[in-house]
Order: C-alpha cells, then sequence, then structure tokens
C-alpha cells in the first residue's frame, strides 16, 4: 500500500476561509477540513479594508491543527481572491490594511483613467476586463487621491504574496493572481511597463513574476515553531482561487466551458493564446493567466453575491433564511418572471440589494418581486441568462460550439441554479467538484513537488476521486422570449 502523502491548502474567499488537508495515496485525492475562519469587509469610516492581520493568524492557526490531526505535512500553499494588494514600505512593513475591492474610491476612475490612455490600448496591453476595482484602477485611485502610501511604498504584493511573504520571507508576485490586476501584459506575461509607466504609477513597486508550481522555500523558522511543524517547503500554486478552481475541473477532450460558482460566477474557456482584438475589447472578456501556460479567456459575473446580500439585509432586518430554505422558496416562484442584469453597476455595494433589485425591475417597466423567493428568483433567473449570453460570446470568439458547462464551487451545490444553467443554455452542466479551489491548489502543489507530471494528470485524479451530478436541459424554448428581453436589457 502506497504511503499517503499530505498537502495543506489555504483556501480564502469573500466570505470565508479555509485550511484543508490533501491526502493522495498515488491514485486517489482526498480532502479534510481543519479550520475554517469568517472573512469579510471591515469598514472604517467611509473606506473598506481586509482585516489581513487577523486572516493570517487564522492561518497560523490553521497550520498547528493540521499538523496535530495528520502529522507531517509535505508542503503549503495559499489561493485568495484577485486584484487586492498590499503596499509594503521599508524593511518589509505593511503600510496600512488593503483596502477592499468593492471600496468607493475607484467610482468614476476609469473614465478618468481613459482621458490619459485610451480604453483601446489599455486593453491591447493587458487584455483584461474593465471593471473599477482591477488593481491598475486601484492605484490610479490612490495617485488621484494623492495617498500618503505609494510615494514610500517599495513593493506591493497581492493578497496571497502578502501571506507567502509572511510565512517565508520571500518577496515575489505569482502570475494567475498578478494577470487580474490589469498590468500583466497577455502575450509576453510580464509586467506591462509601458502603459503602467504612461499611467505615473512608480514601477519600482512590481515584483518577480513566478509561475505555479514555483517552491518558494521553507517556513521561517520563527512560524515553523510557533506552529510546532517542521520547516516544510511553501509552494506557489495557482494563487488566484478562479485559476485554482479552473486547474481542477474534471473535464477530458471535447469542448467545454466552466463557470467557478460562488460569491462571482466566473465562466470561461481555456485557451493557448490571449483574445485582445476589437471582439473581446467589445464583449469585455478577461485574458487570465492559467496553469501550465494557459489562458482563462472568461467573463466576471456577479454569481450569488445578488443572494448572499439579500439574504444578509433579511437577517440585518430581522429574518433568518437558511440558503436551503431561500431555494425552495425559489423553486416555486413563477419563472421566468422580472429578470436583470446581474452586472448592473447598482448591485455592487447597494444598501439594501432586495431594494436594488426591485428598483432595477421597477425601473424597467417589469412584474416588481417582493417575497423573498420571488426576489431570489429573480437573481437566478438573471445568472441563467448572463450565462447564455457569455457562452454565446465564447462561441464566437472561439469559433467552436461548446458542447458541456463544468460548475465547480460552492455554486455547484445549488441545484436550482445548475438546471437553470443548463435549461437557459441548452447545454448538458455538469457539477462539482464543490472542493475545486483547494482541489486546484493541491494538484498544483504535487505538481511542484513532482508527484504528478501534468494539469491532464491532475484532472484524471480528479475524475477518479469525486463524484459529479450531471443536469440535461429541459424545455430551453421556453427561455427564448425572456432571453431577449434579457439583451434588450444589457444594451440601456
Amino acid at each position: 500500500m502506497a504511503a499517503t502523502t499530505k498537502i495543506l491548502a489555504f483556501d480564502l474567499g469573500a466570505e470565508s476561509g479555509r485550511a484543508l488537508v490533501g491526502k493522495f495515496d498515488g491514485e486517489r485525492l482526498g480532502l479534510d477540513v481543519v479550520h475554517r475562519f469568517p472573512n469579510g469587509a471591515v469598514a472604517t469610516l467611509d473606506t473598506l479594508h481586509w482585516d489581513v492581520l487577523r486572516l493570517y493568524g487564522e492561518m497560523t492557526a490553521g497550520l498547528r491543527m493540521a499538523h496535530a490531526d495528520h502529522g507531517e505535512l509535505a508542503s503549503m500553499g495559499i489561493d485568495t481572491w484577485g486584484v487586492d494588494f498590499a503596499l509594503l514600505g521599508r524593511d518589509g512593513t505593511l503600510l496600512g490594511n488593503p483596502r477592499h475591492y468593492r471600496d468607493p474610491h475607484t467610482e468614476a476612475i476609469m473614465d478618468q483613467a481613459f482621458e490619459r490612455v485610451p480604453r483601446a490600448e489599455v486593453f491591447r496591453q493587458t487584455g483584461i476586463q474593465f471593471m473599477r476595482f482591477n488593481s491598475l484602477f486601484q492605484l490610479l485611485a490612490l495617485l488621484r487621491d494623492s495617498s500618503p502610501l505609494l510615494p514610500v511604498a517599495e513593493s506591493m504584493l497581492f493578497i496571497p504574496d502578502l501571506f507567502n511573504y509572511w510565512f517565508t520571507g520571500i518577496k515575489v508576485n505569482e502570475y494567475t493572481d498578478a494577470s487580474t490586476s490589469q498590468m500583466i501584459h497577455p502575450g509576453t506575461r510580464a509586467w506591462a511597463r509601458d502603459l503602467i509607466r504612461a499611467f505615473g504609477i512608480p514601477d519600482k513597486i512590481l515584483g518577480t513574476i513566478i509561475q505555479p508550481g514555483t517552491v518558494l522555500g521553507p517556513l521561517r523558522p520563527s512560524v515553523a515553531t510557533q506552529a510546532g511543524v517542521t520547516p516544510l517547503p511553501v509552494i506557489a500554486p495557482a494563487t488566484h482561487d478562479t485559476a485554482a478552481a479552473v486547474a481542477a475541473v474534471p473535464a477530458a477532450g471535447g469542448s467545454w466551458a466552466y463557470i467557478s460558482s460562488g460569491t462571482w460566477s466566473l465562466m470561461g474557456v481555456e485557451v493557448n493564446q490571449p483574445q485582445t482584438g476589437p471582439k473581446a475589447m467589445e464583449f469585455n472578456f478577461t485574458n487570465e493567466g492559467g496553469v501550465a501556460g494557459t489562458i482563462r479567456l472568461l467573463k466576471n459575473i456577479a454569481g450569488l453575491w445578488l443572494v448572499q446580500e439579500c439574504r444578509r439585509i433579511w437577517e440585518r432586518d430581522g429574518t433568518t433564511y437558511t440558503y436551503e430554505a431561500l431555494m425552495k422558496m425559489a423553486e416555486t416562484a413563477p419563472s421566468p418572471a422580472a429578470v436583470v442584469n446581474p452586472d448592473d453597476p447598482s448591485f455592487v455595494l447597494p444598501a439594501s440589494m432586495p431594494a436594488a433589485l426591485a428598483d432595477y425591475c421597477r425601473k424597467t417597466g417589469q412584474p416588481v418581486p417582493a417575497e423573498p423567493g420571488a426576489i431570489v428568483r429573480c437573481a437566478l433567473d438573471s445568472l441563467a441568462l448572463r450565462y447564455r449570453w457569455v457562452l454565446e460570446r465564447l462561441e464566437e470568439l472561439t469559433g467552436q460550439r461548446i458542447d458541456t458547462i463544468h460548475i465547480v464551487g460552492g455554486g455547484c451545490q445549488n441545484t436550482l441554479l445548475c438546471q437553470l444553467a443548463a435549461d437557459c443554455c441548452n447545454r448538458t452542466v455538469i457539477a462539482g467538484p464543490v472542493e475545486a479551489t483547494a482541489l486546484g491548489n493541491v494538484l498544483v502543489q504535487m505538481i511542484g513537488l513532482g508527484l504528478i507530471k501534468s494539469l491532464a494528470d491532475g484532472r484524471a485524479i480528479v475524475r477518479r476521486s469525486f463524484d459529479v451530478t450531471t443536469y440535461q436541459p429541459r424545455q430551453p424554448e421556453r427561455w427564448d422570449q425572456s432571453y431577449r428581453r434579457f439583451v434588450q436589457l444589457l444594451g440601456r
């Protein structure tokens, strides 16, 4: 019987973080969650921040728990969300808590940026979907506001890079996460320094770019002592959570798309060369870095954020619903009724998501959903319609029909959304695994350790190790009228 290799993955999302141990016996891979901890924006005055010091403390605790529960670990790796970053000064001093990507300081910054460098030129040099919270625009907002941090900053580390630095003392920028910044050239896969300098951003803060699977080094001795472990190697997996999730999609051959489903829905395909032409820019698609030299041609969609925020507001107002209860109510609500553009700016950070959804429907002359079930159904129907629009654009950009949609991540447990996606897109949907991000994290560490040779090997292990659920389309034609209405809304 082969010895079991144990690998620690930290997976941090916008709502929570976890420490998980992957256990590989040479054929199959299992996952154990050893520590969960909350995450979220911290508001101070009118600014949203991440509490990275608390998160680092939770991760240190998770390392200790993983060793206590599972013994010797072969390595550890970290993945988080993209775009956000920390600025470090002399001697690696953290210059304030990193801003949260939903912080309002980037409002209107894109229009100001394009007065300096045309939109088409920014896309040509980066190939990234335009969103006001991309790292490029966050930095430009700091410049506009004469932030006292930039003049003294000596380095910029994205959130997973920051934690890697604290664990190892090594400052680098991992490629998949850096690629979300709108500061990496998709062809050279290096910093777009001409663009960065044109905006007046000090390029001295940009670090060495490393590829996923790079062994950074051992844990710092003081961290290892504190956690009660040996100085195990720290490996940079695909540190951007979507890149990690895509690495674990259990696909084999054929033409397929993925949706990494959670707070965001990241829908796209895996390609070898970036698409930076006029159509990709018109559709506002993104070319982010993937594992093994791949490009993730995708669209960022608001995702289950719409439902999460509704649930939070209802709980704030005195009524707590489980997600299961909300889905049961949504299943019996009329459909398709009112629909919205999930990516409308009014849904980025509304005071009340239920009120924002109702207001959108009212302004567009649609029935206004009032009950929780109808509101959630409106959100889910709208996501399914958005998936169909993105699917059509992906097929147009690649010139290939997509036969199957793989939905991975926490959102693949939402059986209603999975079935709606199959129905609306008229495609087979394969849902699972739930823990795709952590699995991808572990798989890339395994490549770094030399346990497996390729991304294809890793995906074969996922297929052997985890069950999936298949959804076939039912009466897709009944979505056609709603889709035409949805496309009209996109043109507003």
